[in-house]
């Protein structure tokens, strides 16, 4: 039987960006230097999450021959500066053609950083983009109003952030990237279009499948495990399509159903459906690294719920 596990944060290490005062009624420094933390730790959590299908976990590498769970962290722990920079880029911000362009330049330095941390391997190049619009919109929709629940406040901080995805970087260069040629090819979204979208992954799907999970009584690694297959359900992932072309997609998303469907990974059968899912995708080369980034990008959200919300994190949908 297979052990799902959720290994304890390990502490530490990455400096502080550079101290930029917040505008009134903005959070404060300390506020940013939290939004950091919170991004750094999803990224850790979902990268110590095991098993993940054909995902780098506890185990092993899965279908990379890159990376293994050592320089996740490494390259985790080297964003959080990055994720400070972007908070306080946004305090007191109005998303705009100026706060794109500032984002995308600390963006930028940010995966230079990430690179340097992994000898030159892509571990989060996508959860810079992803997590980090988040936090810039974290940053801007700073207090939940009186009267939202955490969806609405959860979906107020996407739509903030996906404002600011839909403006145009100013110094933004030609690019193709993996992910833009599949998004060229296969006419998907990828990631460009899911922060544009308002995220929809993260509000519509990760968020309430996590917090379903837990309702029906699942330890916090399983609900995690489902909240993935969730989203690897219905995403057009471009990283399988990047490597596994349709036959990948069809794979991932037909395979993280089936699990669905015999109730989940805490059940024998959806063990059982899980692990044909991971082979089918090991035996096609193909990792779902974006449904992983959108699986932090939820667990960035619903720490930052639990943070800002309190209680009132059990009245999901209000």
């Amino acid at each position: 039987m297979r052990t799902f596990t959720l290994t304890p944060l390990a502490e530490g290490a990455a400096g502080l960006a550079r101290r930029v005062p917040c505008s009134a009624g903005a959070p404060s420094p300390g506020s940013a230097a939290q939004l950091a933390r919170f991004a750094r730790d999803a990224l850790i959590e979902e990268a110590r999450l095991t098993p993940k299908p054909a995902l780098v976990d506890a185990r092993g590498s899965g279908a990379h021959n890159d990376l293994d769970l050592a320089t996740m962290l490494r390259s985790a722990h080297a964003l959080e500066p990055t994720f400070e920079a972007l908070a306080r880029a946004s305090c007191g911000a109005a998303p705009g053609t100026a706060l794109r362009t500032d984002l995308a330049r600390i963006g930028r330095a940010g995966e230079a950083a990430m690179m340097r941390a992994t000898q030159g391997s892509n571990a989060h190049r996508g959860a810079i983009w992803i997590v980090g619009l988040l936090v810039a919109g974290a940053a801007i929709v700073h207090t939940p109003h009186a009267s939202h629940g955490a969806y609405a406040h959860a979906a107020h901080i996407c739509a903030t952030a996906a404002t600011i995805a839909r403006f145009d970087d100013l110094f933004a260069r030609p690019t193709q990237s993996h992910g833009e040629r599949v998004r060229q090819r296969f006419k998907v979204g990828g990631a460009r279009g899911e922060a544009q979208d308002g995220f929809p992954h993260v509000v519509r799907v990760g968020l309430p499948a996590l917090h379903a999970a837990r309702a029906q009584g699942c330890d916090e690694a399983h609900a995690r495990v489902d909240a993935l297959l969730a989203i690897m359900a219905s995403l057009d992932d471009t990283c399988v399509l990047h490597r596994a072309g349709l036959a990948g997609r069809e794979a991932a998303q037909a395979g993280a159903r089936r699990v669905r469907d015999a109730g989940g990974v805490a059940t024998q059968a959806g063990r059982a459906a899980f692990d044909a899912l991971e082979r089918a995708l090991l035996a096609l080369n193909a990792s779902p690294g974006g449904a992983a980034d959108l699986l932090a990008a939820t667990l960035f959200i619903d720490r930052l719920l639990q943070h800002r919300m309190g209680g009132r994190t059990a009245s999901w949908n209000n």
